[in-house]
């Protein structure tokens, strides 16, 4: 009983250790986002607002520049006006993000199904083709992926990082969703087929309601991976228009005399999406995927 309640102990210790690493990055960037220059520089520094202000998140949405800049004697004086369209940024992230969650969950769950169900000459070596396209480190096709996207004429588009994303997203979509087919009873939609449903509707009404948890994993799968790339993004993008935040947030970190309020702003709203997707679809997410691996 005493080892069971030390193994329970470590157990709890190691858990909040882990959620105090996770968490005190983004606490310190919400605490600082709420303070002005002059507090964050402060000795002893203030760990939390006091009192918060909402004006740095002004500047970023409306132009209007904190009254704390007025204050003579900053060590950043400068107001860094690359915020302001950190904005724009959050908007095509978003854009992209959907664009690639859409694209897997039509296209590979089209694929997934076909490989799941469906014998046709080819259909491993295929499906082994698609799959080891996924191990292949990023890096490594790098400059043939900007050549494509160059002679394409898609640089600094969000549709070539739609493309871009889509490519390395696929294969692990039709690989987790192909295992989520086949693992369903072939009766369910040979009976709808009965009724009068073709292939696709059995899919429609039969299959997908079923396949929602893994359907779920694979949007948010995908959009974390396309929301927070960065090295593409880098590489493919150069105008406001285009550009992601993660690619904003770096063109301001790098700015000698960039406010660290507003970088913390920054940081703080690139983050809201990827958490409001935890929270709303936690559930599905983690089913989905346990179901996907055990079936595997």
């Amino acid at each position: 009983m005493k080892r069971s309640r030390l193994a329970t102990a470590a157990l709890i210790a190691c858990g909040v250790l882990l959620a105090l690493v996770i968490l005190l990055p983004f606490l310190w960037a919400l605490s600082a986002s709420l303070q002005t220059e002059l507090a964050l520089f402060r000795r002893p520094p203030d760990w939390t607002p006091n009192p918060p202000s909402l004006e740095n998140y002004l500047y970023v949405f409306t132009g209007q520049v904190p009254n704390a800049y007025n204050v003579r004697g900053l060590l950043r004086s400068p107001i860094t006006q690359e915020a302001r369209v950190l904005p724009i940024g959050l908007m095509n992230s978003l854009e992209v993000a959907l664009s690639v969650v859409t694209v897997n969950l039509v296209l590979g769950t089209l694929a997934s199904y076909t490989f799941a169900r469906e014998r046709f000459r080819g259909r491993e070596t295929a499906y082994l083709f698609i799959l080891g396209s996924r191990l292949l480190p990023a890096m490594a096709v790098a400059i043939p992926i900007f050549l494509i996207i160059k002679a394409l004429d898609l640089l600094d588009t969000k549709i070539g990082l739609v493309l871009i994303y889509s490519a390395f997203t696929l294969p692990f979509t039709i690989w987790v969703l192909t295992l989520y087919f086949r693992s369903l009873p072939k009766d369910i939609e040979e009976a709808a087929m009965v009724d009068g449903c073709n292939r696709f509707d059995a899919l429609r009404h039969v299959v997908l309601p079923l396949a929602a948890p893994g359907l779920a994993a694979i949007g948010a799968f995908s959009f974390l991976f396309s929301y927070d790339e960065f090295v593409f993004a880098l590489f493919t993008t150069s105008s406001t228009s285009s550009k992601t935040v993660p690619v904003m947030i770096a063109a301001i970190s790098v700015n000698p005399d960039a406010s660290y309020t507003l970088i913390a702003v920054g940081i703080v709203l690139s983050v809201l999406a990827p958490i409001a997707l935890a929270l709303v679809f936690r559930r599905f997410i983690t089913s989905g995927l346990v179901a996907s691996m055990g079936r595997s």
